[in-house]
């Protein structure tokens, strides 16, 4: 999703008053028309609803805030192959996860799944119990390489839409 789509959401999420088109395009960093049309276009597309003379989030859009939005460094998930043994590769937000995980090694995958590495962080740092439930179900199934990382990716893109990953 392109930033100024995403500063708006942010922004529309955060403010808790109404504010006049002007101070709302002050504060995403856009002129009065290009938040006018970037509205509209999050509204078409679902993400923000007419709401009594404004407009405020959907579900939708507080799902593509959740899975672009980064977490702190130190709450970011690191892959190992096995203990001791890193990758060097580490992701802060569920749009990270996703894309890292079409190219990981399926050790790694089936490392962190044996251990329940990847719900335990989806439940605690991301803060998605059902995400974390299906990920905890995709374990017990005992699927290896490459059927692995397609029911990952399936269990995922199930919890969240297509534009929220991109």
């Amino acid at each position: 999703m392109k930033a100024e789509l995403l500063r708006v959401l942010q922004v529309m999420s955060e403010v808790t008053h109404r504010m006049d088109l002007n101070e709302f395009a002050q504060s995403v960093g856009l002129s009065p028309d290009e938040t006018l049309q970037t509205i509209q276009d999050l509204a078409k597309t679902g993400y923000l609803k007419n709401s009594g003379g404004g407009f405020g989030i959907t579900a939708k859009g507080k799902a593509v805030l959740k899975a672009q939005t980064p977490v702190s460094e130190d709450l970011e998930f690191k892959f190992y192959i096995e203990i001791g043994q890193p990758l060097g590769l580490s992701v802060k937000s569920l749009k990270e996860f996703y894309e890292a995980l079409k190219t990981l090694e399926t050790a790694s995958l089936e490392f962190h799944l044996s251990r329940g590495d990847f719900a335990n962080w989806v439940a605690a740092v991301l803060k998605d119990e059902a995400l974390a439930i299906d990920l905890e179900a995709a374990r017990q199934s005992q699927l290896q390489g490459e059927s692995l990382r397609r029911r990952l990716i399936s269990v995922i893109e199930k919890h969240v839409e297509a534009e929220a990953l991109r």
